[in-house]
């Protein structure tokens, strides 16, 4: 059960916000289930070390967002909300791993530049440090809808061009080929997540306090050569990420 210890007065998120994440946490893991009815205000208020007009201000954020249903005289109830699942594997493409769950899949280039590879760039792409890597940052859409952004770098000395073939194909891996690189590999992923930032909160189209599941993973070509250096956020509200075996 998440309770007061959780509740961060101080973090610059507002209250209702944090209670609003925590009931969308709650949700998540089953504590709340769909399609029954949340527990009643003042048991919420004490659950989370609030006060109930807190406690109401999370309820008509999140009824607003279609997570939560009010009825009269019956209570609030947990809305049935199918999230996308985007698999983790040994080929993790954007398009296929959510093809047959959305009719559209992109890749929008937000922006492009070229900057020195800190040391973790470097040896993730196996580089010298302060070399040149292209740096690109990306929003994944289905229907229309941002599901994922992505800050992504690549050597710039062998990978000159590609932020203009993202921006022509949408598509990291039309991209590449441009490049001769017919196949790639993820190579490592590492999980976690945290609370959108500004620029996701405008980019993924969040509210204030929304988290991000947050990948941090490496491509290589089949021969192991590193390719790709990727930090990529998914909206935890519409988005779960699924570790698969297979390709």
């Amino acid at each position: 059960m998440i309770g007061l210890a959780s509740i961060e007065r101080r973090n610059g998120v507002a209250l209702w916000r944090q209670i609003a994440d925590r009931i969308l946490q709650g949700i998540a893991s089953g504590d709340f289930a769909e399609n029954t009815a949340l527990p009643p205000e003042v048991a919420l208020a004490e659950r989370y070390g609030v006060n109930r007009h807190t406690v109401r201000s999370a309820i008509a954020a999140l009824t607003q967002d279609g997570v939560l249903k009010a009825e009269q005289g019956r209570g609030t109830f947990v809305m049935s909300r199918k999230r996308l699942s985007y698999p983790i594997g040994a080929r993790t493409r954007f398009s296929a791993g959510l093809q047959g769950q959305t009719s559209e899949r992109h890749i929008a280039l937000l922006s492009s530049s070229t900057e020195p590879a800190s040391r973790r760039i470097a040896e993730a792409l196996g580089i010298a440090k302060g070399a040149a890597v292209i740096r690109l940052e990306t929003r994944g859409e289905a229907d229309g809808h941002p599901v994922s952004r992505a800050t992504t770098w690549f050597d710039a000395k062998r990978f000159a061009g590609i932020d203009t073939a993202m921006a022509e194909t949408g598509s990291v891996t039309a991209s590449l080929k441009r490049f001769g690189i017919n196949d790639y590999l993820r190579h490592s992923t590492v999980l976690s997540a945290r609370h959108a930032d500004a620029d996701d909160l405008a980019a993924l189209d969040l509210q204030p306090g929304a988290i991000v599941l947050v990948t941090m993973s490496v491509n290589v070509t089949l021969d192991g050569q590193p390719i790709q250096f990727a930090e990529s956020r998914f909206p935890a509200e519409r988005v779960e990420l699924r570790l698969s075996a297979g390709d």
